[in-house]
């Protein structure tokens, strides 16, 4: 389906990626991972035609194209949402169009003119392509997708421009999907969703007939839908053939094994370049000395990219507070004539990590502000004793000063004994040397959210009000912030589209949803197992589709018609796993013949060196021999450990 054959990209002599050739299957669902600045996204982009290579080329399967959604910046205006979706149908709208001029000539012309046979017969091959492009069911599929990505049909006639940003991205991503093309590529196509609306993503794409290349920050989104993962490291890229939770174990191994290999390279040109210091200026050494020099300009040095920084904190250790944190009773929150809380009973107890979960606009931020203090219409909030809480909203990142630097952010909210500490935090928060000068105005979205984070060392709390603090983390920082919340001693509350995060972190969930609260006393998963109980309860049983049961890899429901491709998935991972023990255990022989064969040529090395070694020449053209056996086996089990290994 899609082929890169050495392809380069560097910008100012920087480079991203060197020399890189990677295949693309049809059907293949591919994540591609990497750090920040790795080069995923221009990656994608170069292969969406977007941007060029410095050098190498790019080969599509005959007639196949690829189209790309970006992480953001999509703004579309002038045409309702309906319609907007529909023009993403263009060849079919042609096709339809087309039909209907045909089928209108037909009308007029005589049965028997030599033209009808031919519009005929036209109009027959163009039927059988507009039906098998779906052309009779696009307005049904056209309700599918926006229905599946949370749009109501009271939406459908609303012009494009009247949603918000997060919404126009949606609409993009429909117009994508319905084009079908043959390489989907999605930059963060999560960013933008609700749960709800990822889990219907996820067994669309599934189901999807082309290839498809995403970049995300949602570890069940990516073990829900992708076999394979890309990595961008170190100027290339590096294939493994599993899902991303396995693929971080894998990782693992492989980079430790690189380091490794490392040392053990280092040690052998350490010794190299020891005996070319000890005897280069010993004349009845000099062709030995020379020899040396040659393999070490030969040897091709390993390098190992810079350790991946990470945030490292902690919250501060939370005051004692009441059994009971905060209370709300018949609470009421309207906006206008719309009620979004209608008197809503809600207790949080001492020690709870409580989720709030629900579709986007039923009310999860609304009870996250009330519980911060908020406006309500009608009940009660009861604080409980000794209560001091820390609120993130969810545009908290953008409530930031734009003229101040970051160090000047936090400055301005420090209590006096925190000032000596500002630096360490902003460390911790990788604000480092010069970052720490920047203008809040000229950070990415992951610097300010951290940044906006860090604020909520400075204060001791003992309730934590969080709304997407995951917002424009990447995977090791949401990870680092999991690991913080976890071992914070106080009581949290949290919104988060990230199901991994809120699976690891809630001891209880409450669902947000037609102005009523419901309460579930456990994780995500054992909500996900009693909302699929009690909807099987209460679906009829004649005609009902069952709620499937829960994946062991993802939090969302096993779509039926997808039972038979994970299962070939899972054959395929076992397939795969057999491999890679056998690769590991023979990586392990190498690894000890090589150590032997070191040993040996270490042996005989010293032997060399030893005076009077050389005025046996029968022995030392013997020594000089196995000497150049040795080297040479070591090279070939080098280069066998290496090709396991790549």
């Amino acid at each position: 389906m899609l082929q890169l054959i050495n392809l380069s990209k560097d910008f100012a002599g920087t480079p991203l990626f060197t020399t890189i050739s990677w295949h693309l299957k049809k059907g293949e669902r591919v994540a591609l991972v990497g750090e920040n600045g790795a080069g995923k996204s221009t990656l994608m982009k170069i292969v969406a035609g977007l941007t060029e290579p410095s050098s190498g080329e790019i080969q599509f399967a005959r007639g196949a194209k690829a189209s790309y959604l970006p992480q953001d910046g999509i703004v579309t205006t002038g045409r309702s949402l309906f319609h907007e979706a529909r023009a993403a149908l263009a060849e079919l709208l042609a096709m339809e169009e087309e039909l209907h001029r045909i089928g209108q000539d037909l009308e007029k012309l005589p049965h028997d003119s030599p033209e009808h046979d031919q519009f005929l017969a036209r109009y027959g091959e163009l039927q059988e392509q507009f039906r098998h492009g779906g052309g009779y069911t696009m307005e049904a599929e056209i309700g599918t997708v926006l229905k599946g990505l949370g749009f109501a049909q009271s939406d459908w006639h609303r012009d494009c421009g009247e949603f918000s940003g997060g919404w126009q991205m949606r609409i993009a991503l429909a117009c994508l999907l319905l084009q079908k093309p043959d390489v989907l590529l999605l930059d963060e196509p999560t960013n933008h969703l609700d749960i709800e609306a990822r889990n219907w993503l996820e067994e669309y794409l599934c189901a999807y007939p082309g290839s498809v290349i995403l970049v995300s920050h949602d570890r069940f989104f990516m073990d829900s839908v992708c076999s394979r993962i890309a990595e961008v490291w170190n100027h290339t890229i590096t294939d493994y053939h599993c899902r991303y939770s396995t693929y971080l174990v894998q990782r693992e191994e492989r980079v430790t094994a690189l380091r490794n290999a490392k040392r053990i390279q280092d040690d052998e040109i350490e010794k190299t370049e020891d005996f070319i210091r000890r005897f280069r200026y010993q004349a009845n050494k000099a062709s030995q000395v020379q020899s040396r020099i040659k393999q070490l300009e030969k040897v091709e040095r390993i390098v190992l990219p810079p350790e991946r920084k990470r945030i490292r904190f902690q919250f501060p250790e939370a005051p004692k507070s009441g059994k009971n944190v905060v209370e709300l009773k018949g609470l009421t929150r309207s906006f206008g004539d719309h009620t979004v809380l209608n008197r809503i009973d809600l207790t949080i107890e001492k020690g709870e990590r409580v989720a709030l979960v629900g579709h986007n606009g039923a009310g999860k931020s609304t009870l996250m502000a009330v519980l911060a203090g908020g406006e309500f219409q009608g009940g009660e909030r009861i604080i409980g004793h000794n209560v001091s809480m820390d609120y993130f909203a969810q545009d908290q990142a953008n409530v930031l000063e734009q003229s101040r630097s970051a160090y000047d952010e936090l400055y301005a909210d420090a209590p006096y004994d925190m000032v000596p500490r500002l630096r360490d935090i902003l460390g911790a928060f990788l604000f480092s040397g010069d970052d720490i000068h920047k203008k809040v105005s000229v950070l990415s979205g992951g610097e300010r959210n951290r940044l906006a984070l860090a604020k909520m060392l400075l204060r001791p709390s003992n309730l934590l009000l969080m709304d997407e603090p995951t917002n424009h983390l990447d995977l090791n920082s949401k990870e680092v912030l999991l690991d913080a919340l976890k071992g914070f001693d106080g009581t949290v509350v949290f919104v988060s589209h990230d199901r991994y995060f809120v699976n690891a972190l809630a001891t209880r969930v409450v669902e947000v949803d037609s102005g009523r609260v419901e309460n579930y006393f456990g994780d995500y998963e054992y909500y996900l197992g009693k909302k699929a109980g009690i909807q099987a309860a209460v679906t009829p049983l004649s005609g009902a589709v069952v709620p499937s049961a829960v994946n062991e890899t993802s939090l969302s429901p096993l779509p039926p018609q997808n039972k038979e491709v994970r299962l070939k998935d899972r054959e395929e991972e076992k397939r795969r796993k057999r491999e890679d023990q056998s690769r590991q255990k023979r990586m392990g022989e190498i690894e000890a013949l090589i150590a032997a064969v070191e040993k040996e040529l270490a042996q005989l090395e010293g032997e060399m060196n030893a005076p009077g070694f050389f005025d046996d020449p029968e022995r030392g053209l013997q020594g000089g021999e196995r000497h150049a056996v040795l080297n040479a086996r070591l090279e070939e089990l080098y280069g066998e450990w290496e090709e396991l290994s790549g």
